[in-house]
């Protein structure tokens, strides 16, 4: 096993982008300079035996920041370390580090044997060797009784096996994983998810896993770092992350559905309550959690919620920390478990997960309750970061 830790890594690409149309565009015809800043000074540190996910949305770097671990990207600057080894200047080959793509990339005219003792033939393994390393892998992966078998005649469930396979038997430091599920469907998702924790936890081996799918990055991770525009956002557990998001880009993308916002602004109520005031609606906190509330009276700020804390009062127990509010319901969401409910709450529309057996409908106007322990609050700057 190998920790991993890069040190203000960055990556520029130098690419080009057409003169605008302006007058001189006759004279000077062509393309100018166009530097794009894709990985911004990333600081991370993985430990030995560690299952790190990279998440964020298309663009945000995570794949480019895996890529340049691998050996297969360039850093543009900064320095990557594999172990106790900068790895800067070693070539791929040379990391000690196996990648999964999300392309399965096997050989068509291999078996599943061959695809998996590809990698070993080429660093002159022994026959013996690469039986031994090829049988125990399979067996591992559950796919001892496909080995004689051709990728066509596999199912994409067992190809993404395959492609792990390949994987293990080179016995890296470090897995290297870029969106391995993305090409299942998703019932075999959730499947392939609980494979690879079992993995994980028997091979024991540092991973590192890009995926854009948050729901992947909650129950895969040990460690979650959610990348937006090339810089890291938070790095924390699954939970703390969901709990404390560090701004108001984590909330919203960590949760399904996302965190409701609405703009705000606190004042005084009385009996030192604190009065949540947003367009057309007021919250009341109460006096016993009011207390980390009162420093921000007169602030205008953004109010995050998540759905699973507004409540239809018929199916909680009546608490001080609930604030009732009346709300109106758009749209009837069954979900089996629970519904979702679309709702306005004065001018702001916001989401709802309620018990299943709640006897709200469309168009009815209701009193349920908000759990204000459950409150965000994100500054208005730029950086929208947590106040509470």
């Amino acid at each position: 096993m190998g920790s991993v830790r890069l040190v203000e890594v960055n990556k520029i690409y130098d690419g080009w982008k057409p003169i605008p149309k302006k007058w001189y565009e006759f004279w000077r015809p062509g393309r100018v300079p166009n530097k794009v800043h894709v990985v911004k000074g990333m600081n991370l540190d993985i430990k030995e035996g560690e299952f790190l996910v990279l998440v964020g949305g298309s663009g945000c770097g995570k794949s480019t920041t895996l890529r340049m671990i691998a050996g297969l990207e360039e850093i543009t600057s900064g320095e990557i370390f594999i172990g106790d080894r900068k790895v800067n200047d070693v070539s791929a080959k040379d990391r000690d580090i196996a990648m999964v793509f999300q392309s399965y990339a096997l050989y068509p005219h291999f078996t599943v044997f061959d695809n998996m003792a590809f990698g070993l033939r080429q660093r002159n393994y022994s026959e013996e060797k690469v039986k031994e390393l090829v049988d125990n892998a399979a067996d591992l992966l559950g796919i001892q009784h496909l080995l004689l078998r051709t990728p066509k005649e596999l199912s994409g469930g067992q190809r993404q096996r395959v492609a792990m396979g390949r994987a293990i038997v080179r016995r890296p430091q470090v897995f290297l994983m870029d969106e391995p599920l993305s090409n299942l469907d998703a019932k075999l998702r959730v499947q392939m998810r609980a494979e690879l924790q079992k993995l994980h936890r028997t091979l024991g081996v540092t991973t590192i896993y890009v995926t854009h799918d948050q729901t992947e990055a909650m129950t895969l991770g040990d460690r979650i770092v959610l990348m937006h525009k090339g810089i890291i956002q938070q790095a924390d557990t699954p939970l703390q992350m969901y709990d404390h998001p560090a701004n108001k880009y984590v909330a919203g993308f960590i949760g399904t559905p996302s965190m409701n916002f609405a703009e705000v602004k606190l004042e005084a109520g009385e009996n030192g309550a604190v009065l949540i005031k947003g367009k057309g609606f007021t919250i009341e906190v109460a006096e016993k959690l009011a207390e980390g509330l009162k420093k921000f009276i007169g602030v205008e700020c953004t109010l995050g919620l998540r759905p699973e804390d507004i409540h239809d009062p018929k199916f909680v127990h009546e608490s001080e920390f609930m604030a009732k509010v009346k709300v109106e319901v758009e749209v009837y969401e069954p979900m089996g478990n629970e519904v979702s409910l679309h709702i306005v709450l004065g001018e702001e529309h916001f989401i709802a997960r309620i018990d299943p057996h709640t006897e709200a409908k469309v168009g009815d106007v209701v009193e349920f309750d908000i759990d204000t322990r459950k409150f965000h609050l994100f500054d208005k700057s730029e950086e929208e970061v947590a106040l509470l």
